[in-house]
């Protein structure tokens, strides 16, 4: 999992904010937007909750899905993330 190329969707506490990014190493850069290290999008309007996750075999898939991701509606977002964890837990603890 450590060096897995990942897309990953965060949602702000009270979900009315999402923030699709990639990353190859999940575990790292979920723990930096929870940490304010990143600056930007996240940190301002406090989006920290993993909601959603997808991993690839290359970092090439995993930037052409996020690309598709920034490009849907909102309510497919949510659908998205509604299929695979209804409850919209935060799902970064399952990632240690």
């Amino acid at each position: 999992m450590s060096k897995a190329p990942a897309v990953y969707i965060l949602a702000s506490r009270n979900k009315q904010v999402l923030y699709v990014g990639v990353t190859s190493q999940l575990v790292t850069r979920i723990w930096q937007h929870k940490n304010d290290i990143v600056s930007g999008f996240s940190q301002k309007y406090q989006v920290h909750n993993l909601v959603h996750y997808e991993q690839f075999d290359t970092i090439a898939v995993a930037i052409e899905r996020e690309k598709q991701l920034k490009k849907w509606r909102r309510r497919w977002k949510d659908q998205l993330i509604t299929d695979n964890n209804p409850q919209w837990l935060d799902l970064y603890d399952s990632l240690l």
